[in-house]
């Protein structure tokens, strides 16, 4: 239908400029890519400490350096959380900030308690802008508090194929219980790529 074509347009235009902003920040490299060589060193110089190369039509790694050791996601945990968010809300509901999502520290978008914005305004800010307070206020409205959509998102992670992930919060704050490993969010970023 039209709607279901407008619809999924929306999404991939949120997801397109939310993947600018990742693509520069990413502790891991994921190429969508059909031939390179399957050496399992980079021929390139590589900062990171864990890093993949994966085809994404296949999920084969072509390249890897420690894609299994588990480490904090940091905000690459707002991929997820849209995920989740597209799954159960629509782009069209709106949804006012909590005074928990308000106070919400680092990068923001200053939201105010109250104040009421659509979903696909908040994916925006969320994927865009990297905003904390946004991506509380999409998990409150997706499950009722951050706890219980905590619990989405690992279903969701391992429905995707992120086997090795645990989240606790939508917005990637530090937290000792919230761990990922480049594996599992290439296998992240191959879900997103399905919606660009």
């Amino acid at each position: 239908s039209l709607a279901t074509l407008a619809r999924n347009d929306r999404i991939c235009e949120i997801f397109r400029y939310g993947a600018r902003f990742f693509s520069s920040t990413l502790l891991f490299t994921v190429l969508f890519s059909n031939s390179v060589s399957a050496a399992q060193s980079f021929p390139f110089q590589l900062s990171a400490r864990s890093a993949v190369l994966m085809d994404g039509d296949t999920s084969r790694v072509i390249l890897s350096r420690s894609p299994h050791t588990k480490r904090a996601p940091a905000s690459t945990t707002k991929l997820l959380t849209a995920l989740v968010v597209l799954d159960r809300l629509s782009l069209d509901k709106t949804l006012a900030a909590s005074a928990y999502a308000a106070s919400m520290s680092r990068t923001n978008i200053s939201l105010r308690r109250g104040e009421k914005f659509y979903v696909r305004d908040l994916l925006r800010a969320l994927l865009i802008a990297s905003a904390n307070d946004a991506a509380v206020v999409l998990a409150e409205g997706s499950a009722g508090s951050e706890r219980k959509f905590a619990r989405l998102m690992n279903a969701k992670a391992k429905q995707v194929g992120a086997k090795h992930s645990n989240f606790v919060n939508s917005h990637g704050l530090p937290n000792a219980h919230q761990i990922s490993t480049a594996y599992d969010l290439a296998m992240i970023m191959r879900a997103v790529n399905r919606h660009l």
